[in-house]
């Protein structure tokens, strides 16, 4: 639109004519916004607000005497405020450019003060608080003007010719030399012990791939000699097997026919055996029954005859003693064991007379001798006897 105006983002517009700005400025100030300006009645102006950059060297002595030659660079800019606009605008708005130089010119000097009350291994070790120490003695002056400091950064120091740093350096030079060459002494140190230790390594790999290649060309030959040795084996196992099977064979053959013998020869002659010593015994046992019947019968037939001759035999007994003499001591008790005694004599007779038939034992299992049996001994005729059971009996 015809009159109206705009400021870039980085300038501020300068309205001269009419109403005064602010702070009885001779123009107002519009920053961020357009204004209509009245042609022929109204004048504009624009100041930049970028940044600016000012380059200062200069030779500076220090507290002990010794002339340092300093590049610095400062960074600076007009202030976003309208008063620095303001105070900036009256001085650098027909020539901006001076800006730069009056600012160069003001570090300068600053610099030159701050520098002549620092020694030489000040400014060089501290260079940060130098810097620091300038931009605060300048904030002042710079405010006065509209412009404000953002950074101030020292390039190089020099002495020139002098020496002087480089002799200050020379300690730390050595001793970083020093620390160089251990360091590279350490690294070379380092290098080979890596070489030995990769060379030690190297070896043991070797060492381990000639064990593993030597084990696996022993299992390789253990693999082909058992490959060389399977047919035989084989063979020979099989060989084996044949004459294990002909043995069991044989053996089971050996066992048929001994069976065979047992059932065609053992088992008829232990069976013919058999029934001879069965017929044997039968014949035998039958033998003993006819014996022993006949035997029965004799022995009922002697006893039968003994016990009819009983009477006979004690009748002759008791006739023996007619024409002898006896004392009877016990009256009539002793002769009843006097006739007792005779009966047992006949009785004892008779068991003897049985015993001689059948074999001479008596029913112990003693043989009589003498005529004797039991406790009484009778002696016919004319003899003497003696029983001792009751008392003696004398026989005259």
């Amino acid at each position: 639109m015809f009159g109206y105006r705009v400021p870039a983002p980085d300038e501020a517009m300068l309205i001269s004519g009419g109403r005064r700005g602010l702070g009885g400025a001779p123009f107002r100030v519009v920053t961020g916004h357009g204004k209509f300006v009245l042609p022929v009645f109204r004048k504009v102006r624009f100041l930049t607000l970028s940044m600016c950059e000012s380059e200062v060297t200069e030779t500076c002595v220090t507290r002990q005497g010794i002339a340092l030659h300093v590049r610095a660079v400062i960074a600076f800019k007009v202030g976003n405020d309208h008063e620095s606009i303001i105070n900036a605008g009256q001085r650098f708005l027909s020539d901006q450019e001076q800006m730069s130089v009056l600012t160069g010119r003001i570090f300068a000097g600053h610099l030159r003060a701050i520098i002549g009350s620092m020694t030489v291994e000040e400014i060089v070790t501290e260079r940060q608080k130098l810097a620091a120490e300038v931009l605060d003695t300048s904030k002042t002056e710079m405010a006065k003007i509209g412009l404000i400091v953002d950074s101030l950064q020292i390039q190089s120091i020099d002495d020139g010719d002098t020496g002087y740093i480089d002799a200050m350096s020379a300690p730390h030079k050595a001793a970083i030399q020093r620390q160089a060459q251990i360091a590279q002494a350490q690294a070379t140190q380092a290098a080979a012990e890596a070489e030995q230790a990769a060379a030690r390594k190297q070896a043991e790999y070797a060492r381990q791939t000639a064990i593993v290649k030597a084990e696996y060309s022993a299992e390789v030959d253990r693999a082909q000699a058992q490959a060389g040795q399977a047919g035989p084996l084989a063979q020979a196992h099989a060989q084996q097997e044949v004459l294990a099977a002909q043995t069991e064979l044989a053996q089971r053959q050996a066992k048929l026919r001994q069976q065979q013998l047992v059932a065609e020869v053992v088992k008829p002659a232990e069976a013919e055996a058999e029934r001879v010593r069965i017929l044997a015994a039968a014949e035998a046992q039958r033998m003993k029954i006819q014996a022993e019947a006949a035997a029965s019968y004799d022995r009922v037939a002697l006893d039968r005859m003994l016990i009819d001759q009983l009477p006979q035999i004690v009748k002759e007994a008791a006739g023996g003693l007619a024409g002898a003499n006896v004392n009877v001591l016990n009256g009539a008790d002793g002769l009843g064991e006097i006739a007792a005694g005779l009966v047992s004599q006949g009785l004892t007779i008779l068991d003897s007379v049985r015993q001689n038939l059948s074999g001479g034992q008596d029913s112990d299992g003693q043989r009589s001798e003498d005529g004797k049996g039991g406790n009484s001994l009778l002696q016919l005729p004319g003899g003497k006897g003696r029983k001792s059971d009751d008392g003696p009996v004398d026989v005259d």
